[in-house]
């Protein structure tokens, strides 16, 4: 999985540390929702029953490198 060096630094958060690598896998290959935002960016989210939360997942443009991930309690699914 290809990520920033901004990932890697936040992702040491205590918030972040239990977001599982395979989670982060998961929610690019079959997310429910993708939203492309206007910078290019691609958000992409996924429900994770472990944690009973969808974990949102930044990709830059160019849909393979993650910028960054995290559990949205905003999120409340595609309608």
């Amino acid at each position: 999985m290809k990520s920033t060096q901004c990932f890697l630094h936040v992702r040491r958060r205590p918030d972040r540390v239990r977001i599982k690598t395979e989670w982060i896998e998961q929610t690019i290959a079959d997310p429910v929702y993708t939203e492309i935002q206007g910078d290019g960016r691609i958000r992409k989210w996924k429900w994770i029953p472990e944690e009973d939360k969808f974990l949102r997942v930044i990709l830059l443009a160019d849909g393979e490198t993650v910028h960054n991930a995290f559990f949205d309690r905003n999120f409340r699914g595609s309608s």
